[in-house]
């Protein structure tokens, strides 16, 4: 995968705007991203009971916990970086995800917990959206 090394300047913009803009993601892409590429390990219900968790060497992670794990707070710059293969999980047998150039694409921006940007892809984005709106609150 291809890692953002400079910021666009469609990702400056949205920093420059406070990551407004950038940082919403569309949830409605992102849940049809999730059922395509994610259901399989982490479950339908995004719980980590997914058909597939039997062959992986790691329990696959609740998604609906994400926040309740970190103080209430959904840790973005954690889930971007495991997403888009920076901070690769060994389970997987390569860098999550295991879909190669599906999750390149365009750049976006994210605001992390601290507030600092973190770029990715439009794909990526838009599966935080959706996993941001699957905490258990």
């Amino acid at each position: 995968m291809r890692l953002p090394t400079i910021l666009t300047s469609a990702a400056l913009a949205g920093a420059a705007l406070g990551g407004a803009a950038a940082a919403e993601g569309n949830a409605k892409n992102g849940e049809a991203i999730y059922d395509r590429y994610c259901a399989a390990c982490h479950g339908a219900e995004a719980t980590g009971e997914g058909p597939m968790q039997a062959v992986l060497t790691v329990p696959p992670t609740d998604l609906t916990a994400l926040s309740a794990g970190n103080d209430g707070v959904f840790p973005t710059g954690r889930v971007v970086k495991r997403i888009d293969g920076r901070d690769p999980l060994v389970a997987h047998g390569s860098p999550m995800p295991v879909y190669g150039d599906f999750f390149e694409g365009d750049d976006a921006s994210l605001k992390t917990e601290s507030g600092q940007p973190i770029v990715t892809s439009t794909p990526v984005r838009d599966l935080i959206a959706y996993l941001e709106g699957l905490q258990v609150r």
